[in-house]
């Protein structure tokens, strides 16, 4: 099997383990032996436990950025935008419930790796979001931009564990109850005027 295809089985298999067993309490010689590998072939590849948990975020991270990017491109207005992008990111979390509701409550367990980036997984989010609003807001000012993308960001990731503590929530609920309570600030941010220095009226 080439590398990359088993570098991603791997990771497959790790998550599985870690959502079953939780994070500190899983095996490495029990994700070695359900991929069918050595144990030191994991450690070759990734280092160490939290290496690997930390292959395996990177990879979400990879696909949560694609997945709401395309969302969001696909949109036709900032309405549409908004949308598209909440539900492309809990469609994205429903999918992966599991690990994620893991990752959240074990959050404080981890090491540093592991948790920087967890926060890269939410930078990149709120870059994400801050290029689409400039786009939808040309007048709005950047703090107002970072500030609105934090709190889209941080409400969202709050609405998921919410989600998951509420069994049957589907996705598209999930994305209605974010935009009841986002898409009025959003849709006053872009509406004010700018006078002669350039600052919103």
């Amino acid at each position: 099997m080439p590398r990359a295809e088993r570098e991603q089985q791997m990771i497959a298999v790790a998550v599985e383990v870690f959502a079953e067993h939780g994070f500190l309490a899983a095996s490495m010689d029990d994700i070695a032996a359900r991929v069918g590998v050595s144990k030191p072939m994991l450690y070759e590849y990734f280092d160490s436990k939290e290496g690997l948990l930390v292959a395996a975020l990177r990879h979400a991270r990879t696909e949560l950025h694609r997945t709401v990017e395309q969302a969001l491109a696909d949109a036709s207005s900032a309405e549409d935008a908004l949308r598209q992008g909440l539900l492309a990111y809990f469609t994205f979390m429903a999918q992966r419930r599991q690990a994620w509701s893991l990752l959240r409550q074990e959050l404080g367990a981890l090491g540093p790796a592991a948790a920087e980036e967890v926060e890269t997984i939410r930078r990149q989010q709120t870059q994400l979001h801050m290029r689409y609003l400039r786009h939808y807001a040309p007048y709005t000012t950047e703090d107002e931009i970072e500030v609105a993308a934090e709190i889209i960001v941080g409400g969202c990731e709050r609405l998921a564990a919410w989600c998951d503590r509420h069994h049957g929530v589907s996705p598209e609920r999930a994305t209605q109850y974010a935009w009841n309570v986002i898409w009025g600030g959003l849709s006053a941010l872009g509406a004010g005027d700018t006078d002669s220095d350039g600052d919103r009226a």
